[in-house]
């Protein structure tokens, strides 16, 4: 099945008028195009960011495509995040939703056992993945002032021990709690806040997981819709959480998943 696109994206919730930024473009088959190409079929407005140059290769035909502007951004140097939130408001002139979709854990770190990770990629593992999501809602908070949505990517595995999901399983525990204090802390302001837990997507970044073609085998078998989701699906499900009509919901973890979840 291919996961990166159908053949039409319904429009029956408009976004006309809202815009946002999606952070974490890698390619074609990177979830968070997947929420860009649905939100922008909706009429929303957007910013991407990709992670360098290199990145920028695959991308920059991507933004073209929805006329969103492009910009770099690694949130391990200095400096970088902030710019990406000062282009994207000085692009946009406010921001009512940002798409969290980024995640990294050292090789090393990645393909070993969770006790015999190092201190060092553990933190690394931690701040890409988890800690950016809170620098970017201190970031991107003066600039909601009519409210707005932040929405991160998480997995089954942050609430069970998945085989071979290692590291990323903590950080991604740690990656809903976040979402949930956020949701407290800013709730008052009214911003709501959600992770959504897509099932197994081949992406690159999924594609350095060991085993990973089994994981997607059983989802497959598993789910009770009997398939692996789209692309679509879960732009589908973040288009929904931006929209007016979620404006009552925060601080969930929503699954996307084909129901695996439940009959684990």
């Amino acid at each position: 099945m291919n996961t990166s696109s159908s053949t039409s994206i319904p429009s029956f919730l408009p976004l006309t008028g809202l815009r946002g930024l999606v952070v974490g473009v890698a390619n074609d088959h990177s979830i968070a195009w997947g929420c860009a190409r649905v939100l922008h079929a909706r009429g929303a407005e957007l910013v991407l960011s990709c992670l360098n140059e290199k990145a920028r290769t695959y991308v920059a035909p991507l933004a073209e495509s929805i006329n969103a502007p492009l910009h770099t951004c690694n949130v391990e140097h200095p400096g970088e995040l902030e710019a990406l939130v000062d282009a994207a408001v000085g692009q946009l002139g406010r921001l009512d939703f940002v798409i969290h979709s980024i995640a990294f854990a050292p090789k090393t770190d990645l393909l070993g056992r969770v006790v015999d990770s190092s201190a060092a990629g553990f933190a690394q593992a931690m701040q890409v993945s988890c800690h950016s999501f809170a620098e970017l809602a201190r970031l991107t908070e003066p600039h909601m002032a009519r409210g707005g949505t932040l929405i991160t990517m998480t997995y089954l595995g942050a609430d069970e021990a998945v085989p071979n999901y290692g590291l990323m399983g903590p950080v991604k525990a740690a990656l809903e709690s976040l979402v949930r204090y956020m949701a407290l802390e800013l709730g008052s302001k009214g911003i709501r806040v959600h992770a959504v837990s897509p099932g197994p997507i081949p992406t690159r970044a999924a594609s350095g997981l060991p085993e990973f073609d089994a994981l997607m085998e059983d989802a497959k078998q598993t789910a009770p819709l009997g398939r692996l989701v789209t692309l679509d699906e879960i732009g589908g499900c973040v288009s929904f959480l931006v929209s007016p009509d979620a404006t009552g919901m925060t601080g969930q973890t929503l699954y996307v998943d084909g129901g695996f979840h439940a009959v684990r």
